[in-house]
């Protein structure tokens, strides 16, 4: 990574070059997540520019609060982001300042006491284990690309995995013979490249071994040897456009009424698990998330069951 800029802080651009090349080595963010950053950056410069801020020890808390302020409701000049994407922004230029202070590039942290923007916290759509079971099973598996997309939405719910993770496995990345003392398990890669092992349940397994066994193949034969898992009708690997497209006609087959989208099947495996009694760290562990507190809003979610089982059990639930 190159040096400290010379006295005064450098050119903001080619400081906030310097970052985000840090953050990609450093921290392995994936490709989207840096594109964010960089957008909300490059804006940070813009803003700064205008206010006709010389370099980064110039900045001042005031800079910081007014430039938050300002995304919230597009007084730069540019569109009024949501209260989410705010906070984003703002998480965006405290790592960037926290980077600067400890490289020694400024002498304090101006946006150390600016705080994002409170979100509200947006419970997470879950939908009931009945409707997860009609769109699973109006799936034909007839054909080798219905084999794929019954194995595909079974691994999903089975297993909690993001749509970019479960379309990025190659077939090196399941083992789906259960073994002597557990289910299957497959290795899914996450944010940041953290790789985590989750187990993969028996009517996902026995969908998988039977699109590898007679799907897969006639698929692979279209195509280049291409090693992914999931393959296209070309014998390329899946996108993620496709499998959305894959869940959205077997949620209208099984006439399921509600929006559901591959996150959704993320939000309702993890749902469901603490609904029968899981702990919210395994579930922490499955789904990936760095933090316990990104984990616990699914408890929100179970809170209706709480209720119906206190009201059912305690002696003086009801009047």
């Amino acid at each position: 990574m190159p040096g400290p800029e010379p006295a005064g802080g450098g050119p903001l651009s080619l400081l906030i070059r310097d970052y985000l090349q840090h953050m990609s080595v450093e921290r392995g963010l994936s490709v989207n997540t840096l594109s964010a950053y960089g957008r909300d950056l490059r804006r940070y410069q813009a803003f700064l520019d205008a206010r006709g801020v010389p370099d980064a020890r110039a900045i001042t808390r005031h800079d910081v609060s007014a430039f938050a302020q300002a995304v919230a409701s597009g007084e730069d000049g540019l569109s009024a982001l949501s209260p989410r994407s705010a906070a984003r922004t703002v998480v965006a230029v405290r790592g960037l300042h926290r980077f600067w202070a400890l490289e020694g590039i400024t002498e304090g942290d101006p946006a150390r006491d600016v705080h994002p923007p409170m979100t509200g916290q947006r419970l997470p759509k879950a939908i009931p284990v009945a409707d997860v079971v009609r769109i699973l099973e109006s799936v034909d598996t007839a054909t080798p690309s219905g084999q794929r997309d019954r194995a595909l939405l079974e691994f999903l719910y089975s297993t909690g995995a993001r749509i970019s993770e479960a379309v990025g496995l190659d077939v090196d990345d399941v083992s789906v013979s259960e073994a002597l003392d557990g289910p299957a398990v497959v290795r899914l890669t996450g944010k940041g490249s953290k790789e985590r092992l989750v187990p993969v349940g028996s009517y996902a397994a026995r969908a998988v071994d039977a699109y590898l066994v007679r799907g897969r193949p006639a698929l692979a034969a279209k195509g280049k040897g291409s090693p992914a898992l999931f393959l296209n009708a070309r014998g390329g690997r899946l996108s993620r456009q496709s499998a959305w497209t894959i869940l959205k006609t077997a949620t209208e087959r099984a006439e399921v009424e509600r929006d559901v989208s591959p996150h959704t099947l993320r939000h309702s495996f993890a749902t469901h698990l603490l609904e029968g009694g899981a702990d919210v760290r395994v579930v922490q562990e499955l789904l990936g998330h760095a933090s316990v507190t990104t984990t616990q809003v699914y408890t929100l979610v179970t809170a209706d069951t709480l209720r119906e089982v206190y009201a059912a059990a305690h002696p003086r639930a009801r009047a």
